[in-house]
């Protein structure tokens, strides 16, 4: 697709991630101008436009998609809205990324990717790992063989707190959480796919929430189509900061990625040695976050596929959701049989 310079870019979404992504676009990415920003809540889109000097603040998605001045836009929304938006983006002729999860079920996706293909935009989906300079290293090691064929690979996402547990949606450990991991995985393990997934879950951190659906700890095996198995594993309260990391064991070496600490300084005194933890994501993804964001953007005006697309999100939902058909009987899930549920 052909578009004006600088880019513009519409933002559908103004909370935490939301005003993250705002102020990439508003203020890190040359040849990028934040042209519009949209939240149903009340004043929210008006008063992070204030903060960020874009004029056009609205609480109606629908201004944004049919402004013809806008070439492309970020979906940060809650997760269940994704699907929808990515279709709507899509008909209006706009470059689309979006947050992870794209889309919830397989039938959203599906519809999902259609929109975009049918409308010849871009759809770029944000698992933000393949950014990191660790993650993207380690895969780019493991394509060249440089440790030989992948045996056995481990993710793992353990966030530092559960706020509010009466406001997590039911099965968002694997739907919101674990899909990076699961896209890790699939990252790290070039050219194969999932064939067959074991999950096991439960409310650990906090048992009082466990009748209302609250799942906050779980562990899922995969086995790759490759012969490779894998394990993801995802907590609602790491107490020592946010925690991200992966490894792969292959015929002829391994490789390990990800560090909690916000600087590899160590202090050594009589207490000790300590290091400061990184609490929040953007915080440890930041620069990640960011190259997202540049990669989309160049990618929109020179015409290049996205890297992350909407098939690579719906191979992750695949895994998300044979996890949890897996939780609910009890029994290994093959990915094949989602399609035929």
């Amino acid at each position: 697709m052909t578009t004006r310079h600088p880019l513009a870019v519409g933002l559908l979404g103004t909370g935490r991630m939301g005003s993250f992504h705002a102020e990439t676009l508003a203020h890190r990415l040359p040849g990028v101008r934040l042209a519009a920003l949209a939240d149903p809540v009340p004043g929210a889109a008006r008063r992070l436009g204030d903060r960020l000097g874009c004029s056009k603040a609205t609480t109606d998605v629908g201004e944004v998609l049919d402004d013809p001045d806008i070439d492309a836009v970020v979906i940060v929304t809650p997760a269940r809205t994704h699907a929808g938006l990515v279709e709507a983006a899509a008909r209006a002729g706009k470059a689309v990324y979006c947050e992870k999860p794209m889309a919830v079920t397989l039938a959203e996706a599906d519809r999902a990717i259609a929109a975009a293909g049918k409308a010849g935009v871009p759809l770029q989906v944000g698992f933000n790992r393949r950014y990191d300079t660790g993650f993207r290293a380690a895969h780019d090691k493991i394509a060249a063989g440089d440790i030989g064929t992948p045996q056995l690979l481990r993710s793992l996402t353990r966030d530092p707190k559960l706020a509010d547990p009466a406001r997590v949606p039911p099965w968002t450990i694997f739907l919101e959480t674990l899909i990076h991991d699961f896209d890790t995985l699939r990252f790290l393990n070039p050219g194969a796919e999932a064939v067959e997934i074991f999950a096991m879950a439960d409310a650990l951190v906090r048992p009082d929430f466990k009748e209302q659906g609250l799942l906050d700890t779980a562990l899922v095996t995969v086995r790759f189509d490759n012969g490779a198995i894998a394990t993801a594993e995802a907590s609602f309260q790491a107490v020592y900061g946010y925690d991200v990391r992966g490894e792969v064991f292959g015929s002829a070496g391994m490789l390990t990625m990800g560090d909690i600490r916000s600087t590899h300084l160590t202090a050594y005194g009589p207490g000790g040695a300590t290091a400061e933890c990184v609490t929040y994501d953007q915080d440890l993804f930041h620069d990640a976050y960011v190259a997202e964001l540049a990669d989309f953007a160049d990618r929109v005006r020179t015409g290049r596929p996205p890297a992350v697309t909407g098939e690579d999100a719906r191979a992750a939902l695949s895994i998300a959701l044979a996890a949890i058909e897996s939780i609910t009987t009890g029994a290994p899930v093959r990915t094949g049989d989602l399609e035929r549920l």
